[in-house]
């Protein structure tokens, strides 16, 4: 069940927060704004670059 800290209003659309995104457990790849995994995948990227 969403709460009104998962997520808010924004021009009409619904924006989940990170709280949200913590609860569901992984990362859809969307790109979301809030996504709590978003620098741990860049450092991966960067990482794989690197060695």
């Amino acid at each position: 069940m969403l709460t009104d800290k998962d997520y808010y209003l924004e021009d009409g659309n619904i924006v989940f927060t990170e709280q949200y995104h913590l609860k569901r457990g992984y990362c859809c790849k969307n790109g979301c704004r809030h996504c709590p995994w978003k620098s741990a995948e860049k450092k991966q990227k960067r990482d794989k670059k690197i060695t």
